[in-house]
């Protein structure tokens, strides 16, 4: 009994292991080239969706303006019963039996506010497009920076890997040294504390990447066991050319899109300047009613309900106590105020875009001073270690050299994502 207990504890945990292993190669891999991010990011990403219900909620609001200017159709079954009243007019007695009334009214309204109410609906519709498409450039930025910062930091922990690797074998050949008593334990020692600080950079390092894949994640909106494989690489991505071009491309005020915004939010306050107008302005209005009614009895009765009936009204405010003129003129003060934080707009894009020129101008400069400065630091590095196998150099001089190849190594890599940075926002800014 004991050992048939036993086989199935044990079938059952092979069922589990295996259901484990299936579970986990049937976890799904992307294979993404920034393009692809790029693009599915537009589709599943929830902010980008959020906008896109926003156009459908303008849209329903634009309708719902029109439709109060369109005839509004109402209908209405209402029984009675006067529980054996009867109207007594001396000679002549009047019976008033249960009724049933039916009617069925056709009515239009107008005013100029609902016409203006339309054409704010309009503008507001128009704002929700400019924010989608806002928004839809901020996600496709934002994956880009975190595809770029990926790769960078992955660069990163190659360059560091080769330098740990380095700093392995000279530390293995100090301490062969010390074993045969040609040098101290304090050479040896240096290296080691090296080397223990290029693996602690590169954990942190790798953690640091981690933290990217999860931000790229959530703007892909995948799942957080969701493994990513970037099929890109930075000299592939890099194009310093292209990146150059955006330095001799004009800046046309017009095509940013929180000028956009601001712009169509100006037009809004203007009309709703009419709109307030409008508020003490006059109403037409025309109705047609049909009734039918029916008594539950053949006694004589006394209908005087028509079969049909037009009316035709035109309802003019005649005194507000100031109320509107006020608010119209609360509405002129909130459209000149939003002139102003226009053109304070306007000027404040074009200093941007001079400072963003500035920007990637200087981004560039560094890029090519870091790399050339990279080289460089790798060269004396080289050197050095080959004269400490040699013991012409001190574990000092690698230490110190090795620092500086990683200082190097570091401002590199800050430099490209300087000049992703720097990219970014010149083409957020000229709405490429």
């Amino acid at each position: 009994m004991k050992q048939k207990t036993m086989n199935l504890i044990r079938s059952g945990v092979c069922v589990i292991l295996l259901f484990a292993a299936f579970a986990a190669e049937a976890q799904e891999k992307f294979y993404l080239s920034l393009q692809d991010a790029q693009e599915y990011a537009l589709e599943h990403n929830r902010t980008l969706e959020n906008a896109s219900l926003e156009i459908k909620k303008a849209e329903a609001a634009r309708w719902q303006a029109i439709a109060s200017m369109m005839p509004q159709v109402t209908a209405g079954l209402d029984y009675a019963n006067m529980m054996g009243y009867k109207m007594d007019f001396g000679a002549m007695v009047i019976s008033m039996p249960p009724s049933a009334s039916f009617t069925v009214t056709t009515a239009v309204a107008l005013s100029g506010a609902q016409i203006v109410s339309t054409q704010v609906a309009n503008i507001s519709k128009h704002m929700a497009d400019i924010s989608f498409r806002k928004s839809g450039q901020e996600i496709t930025n934002q994956v880009k920076v975190l595809y770029y910062s990926a790769l960078v930091t992955e660069e990163t922990l190659e360059l560091l890997r080769e330098n740990l690797e380095s700093m392995k074998k000279l530390h293995s050949i100090s301490q062969r040294s010390v074993d045969v008593g040609v040098s101290e334990q304090t050479a040896a020692d240096q290296l080691k504390v090296q080397v223990a600080t290029m693996e602690s950079s590169i954990n942190a390092t790798e953690r640091s990447l981690e933290m990217v894949y999860n931000s790229l994640r959530l703007q892909l909106n995948l799942d957080v066991n969701s493994e990513i494989e970037l099929t890109q690489g930075i000299p592939e991505l890099m194009n310093v050319d292209a990146v150059s071009d955006l330095l001799r491309e004009e800046f046309d005020v017009n095509n940013n899109y929180n000028y956009k915004l601001l712009k169509a939010g100006t037009d809004l306050a203007k009309k709703q300047i009419a709109l307030t107008g409008w508020s003490g302005g006059p109403t037409f209005s025309i109705f047609h009613q049909y009734a039918k009614k029916h008594y539950f009895s053949d006694e004589m009765t006394m209908n005087m309900t028509p079969p049909n009936m037009l009316g035709i009204a035109v309802k003019v405010p005649l005194f507000t106590s100031l109320r509107n003129t006020k608010s119209v003129q609360a509405a002129r003060i909130s459209y000149q105020k939003q002139l102003n934080t226009l053109a304070d707009t306007e000027a404040a894009l074009k200093i941007q875009h001079r400072q963003l020129v500035y920007n990637l101008k200087s981004a560039l400069e560094q890029y090519r001073t870091q790399k050339e400065n990279v080289e460089v630091a790798r060269r004396v590095f080289d050197n050095i270690a080959l004269k400490y196998e040699y013991g012409v150099a001190s574990a000092l001089d690698v230490t110190n050299s090795g620092t500086t190849l990683i200082v190097a190594q570091n401002g590199y890599v800050q430099s490209l994502l300087q000049i992703v940075n720097a990219q970014i926002s010149l083409e957020q800014l000229l709405n490429r």
